[in-house]
């Protein structure tokens, strides 16, 4: 990777912009878009939670503004450098990068905090509209697959072939970068199944249950990360219809509308990592009318949870939906939960069974 690179292009062309204002005289200035609640909203059209149009500029000349201007191009040269090198490093690697002192006898660092530099990076990355995998800089992995799918991933100077039906028991750890040298090479599932938990993601792969149903396996294990909720778009943008299974509560219900309609604090990646075709299989409270067992099984909700169930309903995007109203206030009402695992209360198989019923007699939620 080098100056071939579009990304390394845009941040060339960012410096050259500010070069131009110093050159007739004017303040360089960097202008990004306003990530503040305020320029959030829910895009009906497209059923993903979006950034809006308003803007933020940061001049240099501007005493309030000068020292998050200085910042964001000490960043921005910082992420040309790793790009035009190849390597790759840590939001935490960056801050250490860039924590020093700013002179000889001068206490005052550069960054002196990664609360400084995290929301700078978000920045450049909305500037720019790229991603911070774009700009070398990786996350935490996060999250497994399983499946009949083939992966070309071009790595450090290396290229490899990963089948992700020879993953056995521990499966394909998802990267936080799924498209930079990474390539879907074949696939041959006709649906994706997210399972909110590991646990339950290894019961389900040990019963084979990607192979008897044809599909591509994935647990984010919990709330998804950016790089399992991009794979999940691209593999929606092949046409895989996607479906989500989560634990019946408020907490497991969020990750579900997460992957389906992206994040507020996210929002300025919206259509890159949201997918709105996403349907919900379960667990619902609707399921403790329809499986007699599951009643001995229910867990007391405790406060937390109420109060959560009670901000889900006011988010519109939820509350136009009336088989989510009704189960949300069901938890409500009843102060009860269930999690996947009581699945495993008849049988350790009983899981799969359950996944077949409700998909085929499309008891699917929104």
């Amino acid at each position: 990777m080098g100056y071939d690179n579009p990304v390394v292009k845009k941040l060339e062309d960012l410096g050259k912009q500010m070069l131009d204002e110093i050159r007739n005289n004017e303040s360089p200035s960097f202008v990004t878009g306003l990530r503040s609640r305020s320029n959030v909203f829910y895009d009906e059209a497209t059923g993903v939670i979006r950034l809006g149009d308003k803007k933020e500029e940061r001049t240099f000349v501007n005493v309030a503004q000068a020292r998050r201007f200085m910042q964001t191009v000490a960043i921005a040269n910082k992420c040309k450098k790793f790009l035009e090198e190849g390597l790759h490093t840590s939001i935490r690697g960056l801050f250490y990068q860039l924590k020093f002192s700013l002179g000889e006898d001068v206490e005052e660092e550069l960054f002196s905090d990664q609360s400084e530099s995290n929301p700078l990076i978000e920045d450049l990355e909305l500037a720019l509209n790229v991603k911070r995998e774009d700009l070398n800089l990786s996350t935490a992995r996060k999250g497994v697959v399983a499946g009949p799918m083939v992966l070309r991933d071009r790595f450090a100077g290396e290229e490899i072939e990963i089948d992700l039906t020879k993953q056995g028991r521990s499966g394909w750890m998802i990267p936080s970068d799924v498209d930079n040298g990474m390539k879907i090479e074949s696939i041959d599932a006709e649906w994706v199944l997210v399972v909110e938990k590991d646990a339950i993601w290894q019961r389900l792969n040990e019963d084979k249950f990607w192979k008897k149903e044809n599909c591509i396996l994935l647990s984010p294990q919990g709330q998804a990360s950016r790089g399992a909720r991009r794979l999940l778009r691209k593999l929606a943008d092949m046409g895989l219809p996607v479906i989500a299974f989560t634990d019946c509560d408020a907490w497991g219900w969020y990750i579900y509308w997460t992957i389906k309609t992206g994040s507020m604090n996210l929002a300025y990646l919206g259509t890159h990592v949201a997918v709105p075709e996403a349907r919900f299989v379960g667990v619902t409270m609707q399921d403790l009318n329809d499986y007699d067992f599951l009643k001995n099984l229910t867990i007391k909700a405790k406060d937390v949870d109420i109060k959560r169930a009670q901000d889900m309903l006011s988010y519109p995007w939820i509350n136009r939906h009336k088989e989510w109203v009704k189960e949300l206030k069901t938890v409500i009402k009843t102060k009860k939960k269930l999690e996947q695992d009581a699945l495993q209360g008849p049988k350790l198989s009983f899981i799969g069974d359950y996944l077949r019923e409700k998909i085929s007699e499309n008891k699917l939620l929104p």
